[in-house]
């Protein structure tokens, strides 16, 4: 599994790397085209593609996995990653307007508890952008890249998991139709490959853009409580009587949980 922080930062420092990176953060980029005034939060390696955002959001935060490794963000700035258990986000409930997921969906090792946090940090008109490697696309075929290891998704399983996680699927598109390979070629006609793709093959994608909001309506509590009303005594105060300084208790029997 692909999951420690010295590799990613390795592909993204490489040719390949910065191409693919130029792809995925003009799609990205296309899902949140205005993003003025959020707070925004990346969890897994997110990093690459959050520094677009600057100058624009309100706060721009970063969660890699405890298993994965930290590296300080953004490079000769102040730090704004953290370290974390993806099953305990550190973040208030209903705090985050945007959550990117990258190179986290398909690493993880406690995917519904990870998803139920999403859940419960996002706000109510936020929204959730997971990018996953795709099951079809060439990428999640090649172990040179991060996209290759871990588990590829196919559209169904991305909107099958997020309504299971009372997310609801707003929009999927597709990125990455460039092959995973560093020849000078095949980097020079990257988007011209990109433009190909999506006309004439766009089920092809090596990269799955989800985006989704979260169903208020349906939320459920994380475990069922059962309810057995009993009676219990319930002090209350009483009428005054005449001649006396304070009311008499009056001792009622209420409905308990």
């Amino acid at each position: 599994m692909w999951s420690d922080v010295v590799d990613f930062n390795r592909f993204y420092r490489s040719r390949l790397g910065k191409a693919a990176r130029g792809i995925v953060q003009a799609e990205i980029r296309a899902h949140w085209p205005d993003v003025t005034g959020c707070t925004i939060a990346g969890i897994g390696y997110a990093t690459p593609y959050l520094k677009q955002f600057e100058g624009e959001a309100n706060r721009i935060l970063a969660i890699m996995p405890a298993h994965q490794g930290v590296t300080h963000w953004p490079r000769g700035k102040p730090n704004r990653v953290a370290l974390a258990d993806e099953t305990s986000l550190p973040f208030d409930d209903l705090s985050i307007d945007r959550l990117l997921l990258v190179h986290a969906l398909e690493n993880s090792e406690h995917l519904r508890a990870m998803m139920r946090e999403c859940w419960r940090v996002l706000s109510g008109h936020g929204r959730l952008l997971a990018v996953v490697p795709a099951r079809r696309g060439i990428w999640a075929r090649s172990e040179r890249t991060p996209f290759g290891h871990g588990k590829p998704y196919s559209k169904y399983q991305m909107e099958k998991l997020l309504k299971d996680s009372l997310f609801e699927p707003l929009l999927t598109t597709r990125a990455l139709y460039m092959p995973p390979s560093d020849w000078d070629l095949v980097l020079r006609t990257g988007p011209a490959v990109e433009r190909i793709g999506r006309r004439w093959c766009p089920r092809l994608g090596g990269a799955l853009f989800v985006e989704a909001h979260k169903q208020v309506y349906s939320a459920t509590p994380a475990r069922r409580v059962a309810f057995r009303p009993r009676l219990v005594p319930v002090a209350g105060i009483g009428p005054a009587v005449a001649g006396r300084g304070r009311a008499e208790p009056d001792v009622r029997f209420g409905i308990g949980h």
